[in-house]
């Protein structure tokens, strides 16, 4: 089969709504970065995903997406600025923090020397002068061990780009090497993070999307 028509069968299987009793998908938009194409991304999904700031219909969501692209320092402080600092860490449903998005959920970053959410207990770490950086991409993951990587071959390539890393922890679900091995992926009970970007990944990008929204 070929890789277009397995994107098709792919697609035609998708759900258009949630079964749940919230209030759907919710993309958190507090300023950081571009995030119209994962919007665009579970449009392809055939679902309808809200771009919102606002506290109620994020904890009412039936999944969240926790994006950024952009500066540590500054998005954390957009995140405080609307009080979502402390509402993110407090949600029940399947969160999934994507690239700057799950970093911030780490104890601390090395950029701008930002103090994160705490919702993963490890530290972001800065690539050394080593290797290109950022690391703009794709690269391997390897070492899945979450449901959110169901349905995805070890060692399928996904896109990154990025200047920092989550170091490899108890919580790590997936591995990355870049000068290092690192975590590319994390999860802690309802919460679940990806360095990489799925909605810039291909077929396997669609999948981990599509098993985010089944968990």
């Amino acid at each position: 089969m070929s890789q277009i028509s397995q994107k098709e069968e792919h697609m035609s299987k998708q759900p258009s709504s949630f079964g749940g009793a919230g209030e759907g998908l919710s993309i958190i938009d507090y300023g950081a970065g571009n995030i119209k194409s994962i919007q665009f991304a579970f449009k392809r999904l055939g679902y309808d995903a809200v771009l919102t700031s606002d506290v109620k219909t994020i904890q009412q969501a039936d999944k969240v997406i926790f994006p950024g692209v952009g500066e540590a320092g500054h998005a954390m402080s957009m995140l405080k600025k609307s009080g979502l600092d402390k509402i993110i860490p407090t949600l029940k449903q399947p969160v999934l923090g994507i690239c700057l998005g799950m970093q911030l959920m780490c104890n601390h970053t090395e950029e701008s020397n930002t103090k994160g959410l705490g919702i993963f207990n490890v530290d972001v770490k800065k690539f050394s002068k080593k290797v290109k950086v950022p690391q703009m991409g794709w690269n391997t993951i390897t070492n899945l061990k979450s449901d959110l990587f169901k349905s995805i071959s070890e060692g399928e390539y996904m896109y990154l780009v990025h200047s920092y890393y989550a170091e490899q922890c108890a919580e790590t679900i997936a591995t990355t090497h870049y000068e290092i091995d690192y975590a590319s992926a994390l999860q802690k009970d309802n919460f679940y993070g990806v360095q990489f970007h799925p909605e810039k990944s291909s077929i396997a990008g669609e999948q981990l999307l599509k098993n985010f929204l089944t968990l």
